[in-house]
Order: C-alpha cells, then sequence, then structure tokens
C-alpha cells in the first residue's frame, strides 16, 4: 500500500490519482518495464545534495545527471549525488530508494525536468518497490510546486 502520508495529501487536496502494482522491481527502467509505463513517461527521485542540503530531481527514468554541470547552472558551492545512508532517514515511511517525488512533505527542495511538464499525466514510486501512483501533473505541479530545469543539458 503506498505511503499514507502521499496518499492523504492526495486526498486532502483533492487530487485523483491511480494506483498502479507491478512485480518486485528496483531501478528506474526495471519499474517503466514491469508496469509497461514508457521509461519516458515514468519519473524517478534522485536524491542530491545541494550545498549540504537535501534536494530531490524528478526526472524521467533514462536520465543521468552531470553533477558538475548541474553545480554551475544552479549556482551553487557544492552539488554531490546523495547515497541512501544519508537520505534514508528523511523518508522512515518509505521502502529505501522508493520514495515519491513530494519534497515539500519532507522539507526538501524539488527540481523537475522540463520533459515531465509536458506530459498529462506523471507516474512515480509510491514509497514501495511494487506500487506507482499515477496522476495529472498539474496536480504534482500545483501541490510540490518545483523548479523545472532542463536535466538533459546536465548529461
Amino acid at each position: 500500500m503506498p505511503i499514507k502520508k502521499v496518499r492523504k495529501f492526495l486526498d486532502e487536496n483533492g487530487v485523483k490519482y491511480v494506483l498502479i502494482s507491478h512485480s518486485p522491481a528496483y531501478t528506474a527502467q526495471e519499474i517503466a518495464t514491469s508496469s509497461h509505463i514508457p521509461g519516458k513517461d515514468l519519473a524517478k527521485t534522485v536524491m542530491f545534495r545541494k550545498d549540504g542540503k537535501m534536494t530531490m530531481a524528478i526526472l524521467p527514468a533514462p536520465y543521468k545527471i552531470d553533477f558538475c554541470k548541474l553545480k554551475q547552472k544552479l549556482s551553487a558551492d557544492n552539488v554531490e549525488l546523495a547515497s541512501e545512508d544519508e537520505f534514508k532517514y528523511f523518508f522512515p515511511d518509505c521502502a529505501i530508494g522508493a520514495m515519491p517525488p513530494f519534497g515539500n512533505l519532507y522539507d526538501m527542495e524539488v527540481y523537475v525536468d522540463e520533459s515531465l511538464t509536458k506530459d498529462n499525466e506523471i507516474a512515480f514510486n509510491a514509497g514501495t518497490h511494487t506500487e506507482l501512483i499515477k496522476l495529472d501533473y498539474s496536480d504534482f505541479s500545483r501541490l510540490v510546486k518545483p523548479i523545472v530545469l532542463n536535466f538533459k543539458l546536465f548529461y
């Protein structure tokens, strides 16, 4: 079952969403295959530290980040991929690596790739390795208020 915190947040805000069950999968590409969603349409959450503060990047499953280029774009002193040991305590209600892209619920800044803003819907991990949530991108944007970046520039 998806994490209660996110479901409650969505329900309280009148958001319509769909739960998608899939066989256990751990990488974004495995999840996309298992749930029959194209990789470009599945949003993955990448955790990084920006000047010491835990931050989320929401990207299409196939994307990777060049952190040196991202550091320049964000005019930050330091930008590094966070390890699971560093971020797992922020998400006590989630399986490690299956956190949903609601950084606003965890007091984190959220960046989203601009390609996801062009889709009508967004699908992402629901806090487990066997479930996704799919909802209108406009609802996600309204609730999370992410900062939009073109992460394709940071390969």
